[in-house]
């Protein structure tokens, strides 16, 4: 059986106030592409189809469109809920949308009861284990532990009880979303330490021929039959180095697994730079760069005048700025109440002022400052 493992597709997401729907639209086709030309048998979607549990219509119609589109290729596909995604909503209407051989697996009930899918060696068991929220998940089950180890501890329990109920060597593949211990997150997931400790040892997944994680933004491969594809866009500047696409999985008879990674496309990379305004404006080396998404650190001594907008001017894509001067002193480690013990208020305003702009305070702002604090004070005398 060959299979397709992706994940974290989070659609109707932007990056930095830009709209990354036609991204992900580019996306859907290359997925569908690939599924044609590598003769998919099953799309696995380990969770976060969308970026928020009430996604923009768009972002519907562009699942709609890809789950439609999968099944016109003649593959399956599995999806289970992530933590963006609402688990209500996604689970609406499953048991009529199986019948099409698309199967999403978005409710505690359904854990532990799996999807069948046969090739020319048998069943292949396909369970899907939709993000667990502890507090929700606990009670459920009954469980007196509290945490995701706990939750979704149990819930490879049933899946184990459920594989050992069937004929020897059925094969079997796990969807689960979740933090397993010694990945490498990125800045763009959302913590899911809420309700108890969130990662879970990788033990957790063991008895299963190949486990498809969602949840980590970078692809991963945690054991060799545990593996997280990563998100097909980078979603956060801590992505940058970052290859994205999904792992292409075929299973054999007795549940070996061989992989390889399959890259898509960038529809427009993005990077994180730093220097001296001018220097970023003229030297050549950063010519590469105008037509990444920027994150942009500024070391000039002092904070240039409308500096978006000069860099800008050739980076159009920058989105992000941030000021760290090259030759700021070393920090001073005193307590607050030391460092301002013989500072007047009038000082510590100019301090602010200068710290904010990077240039002190002119001789008129000087006069502002002195007959504002003069009112604050005759305000305070008169009460």
């Amino acid at each position: 059986m060959r299979l397709l493992h992706t994940s974290d597709w989070h659609l109707g997401r932007s990056f930095h106030r830009e709209n990354l729907l036609d991204s992900q639209a580019a996306f859907v086709d290359h997925l569908i592409d690939t599924v044609r030309r590598e003769r998919i048998d099953v799309v696995a979607v380990a969770g976060d189809l969308y970026d928020r549990a009430l996604p923009p219509v768009e972002a519907v119609r562009l699942l709609d469109e890809a789950l439609g589109r999968i099944r016109d290729t003649g593959a399956r596909a599995v999806l289970i809920s992530g933590n963006h995604d609402s688990m209500v909503r996604l689970s609406y209407a499953t048991g009529l949308i199986d019948a099409a051989g698309i199967h999403l697996r978005a409710s505690l009930e359904d854990v532990g009861s799996p999807v069948l899918i046969d090739d020319e060696h048998g069943p292949v068991a396909f369970y899907g284990i939709p993000y667990l929220e502890p507090e929700i998940a606990r009670p459920h089950w009954g469980l007196q532990r509290r945490g995701h180890p706990a939750v979704l501890g149990h819930a490879m329990d049933l899946v184990r009880a459920d594989l050992a109920s069937r004929p020897a060597g059925t094969r079997s593949v796990v969807l689960s979303h979740a933090f397993v211990s010694g990945g490498a997150p990125s800045d763009s997931e959302r913590d899911i330490s809420v309700g108890g400790a969130s990662h879970v040892p990788l033990t957790v997944f063991d008895g299963v021929d190949y486990t498809a994680l969602g949840h980590l933004h970078g692809r991963q491969t945690m054991a060799g039959s545990v593996r997280y594809s990563g998100s097909p866009l980078a979603y956060s500047f801590s992505e940058e180095h970052q290859v994205k696409g999904c792992w292409i999985l075929d299973i054999g008879p007795s549940g070996a697994v061989a992989a390889e990674f399959a890259p898509a496309p960038v529809p427009r990379p993005v990077a994180r730079i730093s220097g001296r305004i001018d220097d970023l404006l003229t030297a050549d080396r950063w010519e590469h760069y105008t037509g990444h998404w920027l994150q942009v650190t500024l070391t000039d001594p002092l904070r240039p005048a409308f500096p978006m907008d000069r860099l800008r001017e050739r980076f159009p894509h920058a989105l992000v700025l941030d000021f760290a001067p090259d030759d700021r002193p070393p920090a001073d480690d005193r307590s607050w109440s030391r460092r301002t013990a013989d500072r007047s208020d009038s000082e510590l305003v100019l301090d602010f002022v200068d710290w904010a702009r990077g240039a002190p305070a002119t001789g008129e702002e000087h006069d502002l400052v002195a007959a504002a604090l003069e009112d604050v004070r005759i305000g305070e005398a008169a009460r």
